[in-house]
């Protein structure tokens, strides 16, 4: 059985690569999908027409989405996926570096899962994607019937 999907929304490359590096250090044998920015975040779940997309069975096991984002920005990316009946309880982690508290209520306000700030130093960035993944990744149990619980 080939395991769930990581979705992973960023448009910093350094980011990209730093989060693939520590996944793999922290034994988080997961796939990861690099959305590089909201629009190609959209494209994944809902496709050109806002309609198709990715199926229910192809749906990240959760979604690791920084805020500040070209074209289209986290926080309305994830409006969308909380208002559609197939994405909306896929977990979303927001994983950034903004620092604001308007952006913090905002994300919980529409829906994330958690808030998680990017911290600068590799070592403190490795505990904090460690910590994901054991709480996200080894904890975290489907709900039954193809149905997410966050």
């Amino acid at each position: 059985m080939e395991s769930q999907k990581i979705l992973l929304v960023e448009d910093n490359p350094d980011d990209v690569e730093l989060t693939k590096r520590v996944l793999q250090r922290s034994n988080i044998i997961n796939g990861l999908i690099v959305a590089g920015d909201g629009v190609e975040a959209l494209k994944y779940f809902f496709g050109e027409d806002g309609r198709s997309g990715c199926s229910i069975d192809d749906l990240p096991l959760v979604v690791l989405l920084d805020l500040k984002l070209p074209r289209v920005d986290g926080l309305e990316v994830l409006r969308r996926i909380r208002s559609d009946v197939k994405t909306k309880l896929v977990p979303v982690i927001i994983l950034t570096s903004l620092d604001e508290d308007k952006d913090i209520k905002a994300s919980f306000d529409l829906g994330a899962s958690r808030f998680v700030r990017k911290p600068f130093h590799f070592f403190d960035f490795v505990q904090s994607i460690q910590h994901l993944g054991l709480s996200w990744l080894i904890l975290n149990q489907s709900a039954p019937n193809g149905e997410r619980k966050s």
